[in-house]
């Protein structure tokens, strides 16, 4: 990974869209996360990133749909040169593990950038979680959850956008929250959603 290339990537995003970090409790700690969030634009594991502090974004390895990222020359070179990203199968092939990757950055000790909904939702809303979230979970206890909310960035890159559009944008990181191995799966997913449901709301009240 190009952590001098990803600075400027980064430093370009705060320029523009400012991506400017909010806590609800204490900053993010060093422990090893799963940072998971809405999902609305091709800007969000950059806005995400770019709120991190740095001494715990380069820890961070965010997980990025393979079709997407791996379809072009440029698009493959900032997800695995820039960002150090995981793919992740979206289209399930019979004997394959679409999470495995992901599993295996966790393993090592990476902390990771999830989008739970696994597409982008461009309602403003934010849709039901997929089970990755609760499987990863229950697999990797100690590792804690931290939901993230994201504000504007629909409005900053809309889909099919190549650039994004100067705008303030938020990037909200909440309390960590119970892991999986506490409640079943629907309560869980429940939950976690939930929390990310909290922040938007805070934003708008």
């Amino acid at each position: 990974m190009d952590n001098l290339m990803q600075s400027v990537l980064l430093g370009v995003i705060r320029l523009v869209v400012g991506a400017r970090g909010r806590f609800a409790s204490a900053p993010p700690s060093a422990r090893q996360t799963i940072y998971f969030a809405n999902h609305s634009s091709n800007a969000d594991t950059l806005a995400i990133l770019s709120a991190l502090p740095p001494a715990l974004r380069v820890n961070v390895r965010p997980a990025a749909a393979r079709d997407y990222w791996d379809s072009t020359p440029v698009r493959r070179f900032i997800a695995q040169r820039v960002l150090g990203a995981v793919y992740v199968t979206r289209q399930r092939v019979e004997g394959e593990d679409p999470l495995q990757p992901v599993r295996d950055a966790l393993a090592c000790g990476s902390s990771i950038i999830i989008f739970p909904e696994g597409m982008r939702n461009q309602t403003g809303q934010i849709g039901p979680f997929k089970s990755g979230l609760y499987w990863l979970s229950r697999e990797f206890p100690d590792v804690q959850l931290v939901p993230v909310h994201l504000t504007n960035l629909l409005r900053a890159m809309p889909k099919g956008r190549m650039l994004p559009v100067p705008i303030n944008c938020q990037v909200i990181f909440g309390a960590p929250v119970p892991g999986a191995a506490t409640l079943g799966k629907d309560d869980f997913l429940a939950t976690a959603r939930d929390a990310v449901v909290q922040l938007q709301n805070a934003v708008r009240n």
